[in-house]
C-alpha cells in the first residue's frame, strides 16, 4: 500500500488537476481525496478520508508536496531490438529506460530479427515483457518478413497478443496493399501505424534536404517524401474507416494533411517526437549523427508548425522512436550511420522544458499527448486518473533541474547528453508496485 500525499495530481481526460493525497491498494487507484490518514479507523466522507488498514500490511508513504502525479506515460513507438539486434538494446534494458522516463507502457515495433509476424515471436516479447514490471505490447508486422508484398495473418497475431499492425522502419508503397492492410485493421478494430517516407525522393537518409545538406555537400531527404505519402494514407483512411497513426511526423505540409483529413472525417492519429519539436536541422552540425533521423529533422518553420499541430490538437501522441545504437555505429560517417536516437529517458522533460515552461501546453495537455491520447489509440484502459483504476502512475517535479545522461539503456546516442533539462521522474509505479525511485540528490 502506497499513500502520496499533498501531490499535484493530474487527471489529462478530464483536463483538471487539484492538491490531494492519493492512496494506492491491491494494484489500484484507491483514493483520491484532499487528505487521506490511514489507520485502522473508518472511512469518512467529504474532503478528509480516514482508511482502515491491516496492521500486517506495509505502507509506504511519499510526500508528494511539491510533485506532479499523472497517470504512467505511454510510448506507442519504441524499438527495443529483441529479438536478433540486442547488442543495441534488449527487452529488459529497455524497460528499465522507460521505468527511469517515467513510462509504464510501451508498445514494441516489429522491425527485429526476426521481424513480429508470427504468433511465436509475438509472445517471446509479451514472455520477456511480464518480467521487467512495466507493460511490454508488441505491436506485428503489417507484411510479411516487412517486405512490403503480402499481408500478415492479422487475426492470429492479435489472438497472440499483438496490440497493432506497423511495418515501422520500411514504408509500404503498394497502395492496394496498404488499402487491404486497412480494411483488415478496420474490421479487427485495431490500429495501424505508418513510416512516411517514399524512397524514390531520397538520397541521403536521416538528413533533411535543404540548406544544411547543400552545405554538407549531400543531397538529403525532401520534405516531399513524407508530405507524398501522408497524404495518400489519409486519404485511404478516410475511404476505409480504419485508425490510422502517421509516425514521427515531421513535414508543416504533412501537420496540415492530417488537419485537413480529421475535418473531413478520417480516423487519422499523428504522432510527434520530443527530437522534433525540439531541434532542426542545423543540429546535424552541431551533433553529427547524433542528429541523424528517420524522418530528418527539417527547418524552423516546420518546428513550429509540430508545436502549433500539438496545440490545436491535429497532433494527438508524443512519442520518442526510442533507437539504440551501438557507439560503433553512430561513430560512422554521416551517410553511413544509423538513423535513430535513444529517447525515452528524455521525453517527459523535454515536454516540460520546450512546450510548457515556454506556455505552449498546459501540464495536462503534456500528459494527454503522452498518457491519454496514446491509451485511446490502442484501446488501453489506462490513462486517466481516477478511483478504481490501475495505478500505473509518474510521479515527477516539474521545476527540478537536471543533466541528461547516465543512461539505464544499453546505448547512449542522444544528442541532449548534456543539456540542462526540467522534469525529473521521481517514482515511477506500475500495478501498485514501485518500479522505479530516483535515489540521485538534485544537480
Amino acid at each position: 500500500m502506497i499513500l502520496i500525499k499533498g501531490c499535484k495530481a493530474v487527471d489529462p481526460k478530464t483536463g483538471t488537476e487539484r492538491i490531494a493525497d492519493v492512496l494506492v491498494r491491491d494494484g489500484k487507484i484507491a483514493m483520491i481525496k484532499k487528505r487521506i490518514e490511514v489507520d485502522g479507523g473508518k472511512g469518512a466522507d467529504g474532503g478528509e478520508a480516514r482508511e482502515g488498514a491491516d496492521p500486517q500490511e506495509k505502507l509506504r508513504v511519499i510526500r508528494g508536496a511539491g510533485l506532479t502525479l499523472a497517470p504512467g506515460l505511454i510510448d506507442v513507438h519504441v524499438h527495443f531490438r529483441d529479438p536478433g539486434l540486442t547488442y543495441k538494446e534488449d527487452i529488459q534494458t529497455g524497460a528499465a529506460a522507460a521505468k527511469k522516463g517515467g513510462y509504464t507502457t510501451v508498445v514494441t515495433m516489429a522491425n527485429t530479427k526476426p521481424a513480429v509476424d508470427s504468433p511465436e515471436t509475438v509472445k517471446y516479447v509479451l514472455e520477456e515483457g511480464e518480467k521487467t514490471g512495466i507493460h511490454v505490447l508488441p505491436a506485428a508486422a503489417v507484411t510479411v518478413g516487412l517486405k512490403g508484398e503480402q499481408l500478415t495473418d492479422m487475426d492470429a497475431l492479435l489472438e497472440a497478443g499483438a496490440v497493432g499492425f506497423t511495418d515501422d522502419g520500411i514504408p509500404l508503397m503498394n497502395g492496394q496493399l496498404v488499402m487491404e492492410a486497412m480494411e483488415k485493421a478496420a474490421a479487427l478494430d485495431v490500429p495501424l501505424s505508418f513510416h512516411e517516407e517514399d524512397p524514390s525522393f531520397i538520397r541521403n537518409n536521416g538528413i533533411n534536404r535543404g540548406a544544411v545538406s547543400e552545405k554538407l555537400g549531400i543531397y538529403g531527404s525532401p520534405a516531399v517524401a513524407e508530405d507524398s505519402l501522408v497524404a495518400r494514407d489519409c486519404m485511404i483512411a478516410l475511404h476505409t474507416g480504419a485508425a490510422v497513426n502517421i509516425q514521427h511526423i515531421s513535414s508543416a505540409r504533412s501537420v496540415a494533411m492530417v488537419r485537413a483529413a480529421k475535418k473531413m472525417g478520417a480516423d487519422i492519429w499523428a504522432e510527434v517526437t520530443p527530437h522534433h519539436f525540439t531541434l532542426t536541422e542545423e543540429a546535424v552540425l552541431e551533433y553529427g549523427t547524433l542528429a541523424k533521423m528517420n524522418p530528418p529533422l527539417r527547418t524552423e518553420a516546420d518546428r513550429r508548425a509540430l508545436i502549433e499541430g500539438l496545440k490545436d490538437g491535429t497532433i494527438d501522441i508524443i512519442a520518442t522512436d526510442h533507437a539504440p545504437h551501438s557507439a560503433e555505429e553512430k561513430a560512422k560517417p554521416l551517410t553511413e550511420a544509423p538513423s535513430g536516437i535513444i529517447g525515452l529517458e528524455t521525453a517527459l522533460a523535454l515536454g516540460i522544458t520546450e512546450l510548457v515552461r515556454t506556455g505552449e501546453l498546459t501540464i495536462a495537455q503534456l500528459m494527454e499527448k503522452m498518457s491519454f491520447n496514446p491509451a485511446c489509440l490502442y484501446r488501453l484502459e489506462k490513462g486517466w486518473l481516477t478511483e478504481g483504476e490501475d495505478a500505473d502512475l509518474v510521479l515527477f517535479d516539474e521545476n527540478e533541474e537536471w543533466t541528461a545522461g547516465d543512461y539505464a539503456s544499453k546505448a547512449s546516442n542522444c544528442p541532449f547528453t548534456g543539456w540542462k533539462l526540467y522534469g525529473k521522474v521521481k517514482y515511477t509505479i506500475c500495478g501498485g508496485e514501485i518500479v522505479y525511485e530516483d535515489t540521485s540528490a538534485a544537480d
